[in-house]
């Protein structure tokens, strides 16, 4: 496992950066009907953790991936002062 957003809780969970936390919370049960968004549901397997992908290591399920996401594994980038998320679509 690797921390891939990392800040203040409201704001994490109010607006995730990172492909995986925002479909990670998309699938959290919501009570209500009207209050429901579109849950995310990610396609393919999670890598064997002896051999990741090279590059970012969710580029292979990630529905936004871009071809520089298989050549770099991002770190954890600035969002604010208090949010970070390891994306490089946060690079610009």
């Amino acid at each position: 496992g690797r921390i891939v957003e990392l800040g203040l809780m409201r704001e994490v969970l109010t607006d995730p950066k990172h492909p995986y936390a925002q479909a990670l919370l998309s699938v959290i049960p919501v009570p209500n009907p009207r209050l429901r968004k579109k849950r995310l549901i990610l396609q393919g397997e999670t890598p064997n953790p002896i051999e990741l992908p090279s590059g970012c290591r969710f580029h292979p399920r990630c529905p936004v991936a871009m071809n520089i996401c298989k050549q770099s594994d991002p770190h954890l980038l600035p969002v604010s002062e208090t949010h970070q998320a390891a994306c490089l679509l946060l690079v610009k």
